[in-house]
């Protein structure tokens, strides 16, 4: 092994070490401000190490813009949330020229940049805003780039787009375009608590004020463990039964009845990378240098539930995407140890 070769190795077992250790002690700066809600945590958890987006959907009042803003604390990263509302412009997210004039007396076009150039962005609501001013994240979030006059600017690093939408208030709404929903790596979902920790919340926000969070990483750490995240190994199978599981929900391509009965399109390309490269965060995160199945299995739901489009036969008989998503991992594909 070379000098280099071995400082590269050194650097990487540092870093799996710290992502190792990494989890407990946000948990520890979370659970000031935030009770229960571990699974909807180690699924923003796995899109942050992993570099990707992420849609986060619930009811009003659970935390969600408390949540992004306090892992933003955490990993110390700029934090900017934007509220979507129907008379929201492009130029409002991404920023616009405007003429100023200079010390010499003349006058130039000066780009002004909007809030969309921070590092972690909250958008609230995502679907009560028109297309056209959906359409403006959409090169940001593949990109990583904005464009006026012609002129590219580019987006901070690392950068992610968190957008919350309402599940039960959809008058009004336009629904994100299936190009827009396939852009983003997750589909959290954050229900209510359960009745005791409901109780503890009430008790707590009622009292003193929480604690303040304290950062714990830097921007650069947070690139080093997306890029340790790319380098964790997985077999082979593994990658297979990614792939075959967003196969299975295609009724064009797939042998269960059910799916071809009730979907009405089923997941692309990008779902099977988003399934290995989450899975490969999720290890890290439970102190494994490599990947399982189980690894792999509790990351379909978050990953495919936005991929997924029913059919009007699966709404008339009362049929969920979840549902469609335990019977694929009930019926679907299998994955068997070598």
């Amino acid at each position: 092994m070379t000098t280099e070769q071995k400082t590269a190795y050194e650097t990487e077992r540092d870093t799996i070490e710290a992502l190792q250790t990494a989890r407990a002690r946000i948990d520890g700066e979370l659970r000031k401000v935030i009770v229960g809600q571990r699974d909807v945590v180690e699924q923003l958890l796995v899109c942050l190490m992993a570099g990707g987006h992420c849609l986060i959907t619930g009811a009003p009042g659970l935390a969600k813009t408390l949540l992004v803003k306090s892992l933003a604390q955490i990993f110390h990263l700029e934090f900017q949330r934007i509220q979507f509302t129907p008379d929201l412009m492009p130029a409002d997210i991404t920023g616009t020229e405007i003429l100023q004039e200079r010390s010499d007396g003349n006058r130039e076009m000066v780009f002004v940049r909007g809030p969309i150039f921070a590092n972690v962005i909250l958008a609230d609501e995502i679907n009560r805003t028109p297309p056209k001013t959906q359409a403006a994240l959409l090169e940001a979030m593949q990109e990583r780039q904005v464009t006026a006059a012609g002129v590219r600017h580019t987006l901070p690093s690392p950068f992610y787009v968190l957008a919350t939408q309402n599940p039960i208030e959809m008058e009004g709404t336009y629904p994100l375009p299936e190009a827009q929903l396939d852009r983003f790596m997750l589909n959290v979902v954050v229900d209510y608590l359960p009745v005791e920790e409901e109780v503890d919340v009430v008790s707590r926000t009622t009292s003193v004020r929480p604690e303040p969070i304290e950062a714990l990483f830097t921007e650069e750490e947070v690139l080093q463990f997306q890029e340790v995240v790319r380098r964790v190994p997985i077999a082979p199978d593994l990658v297979r039964y990614a792939v075959d599981l967003a196969v299975a929900s295609r009724p064009v391509a797939t042998s269960l009845d059910f799916v071809r009965q009730w979907v009405n399109w089923g997941a692309g390309l990008r779902a099977g990378q988003f399934l290995v490269l989450g899975a490969k965060a999720r290890a890290l995160l439970h102190g494994r240098a490599h990947v399982t199945y189980e690894d792999v299995r509790s990351l379909a739901a978050p990953t495919l539930r936005h991929r997924i489009l029913l059919n009007y036969r699966a709404e008339a008989e009362g049929i969920l995407t979840d549902r469609v998503i335990e019977m694929l991992l009930e019926q679907g594909p299998r994955y068997t140890v070598a």
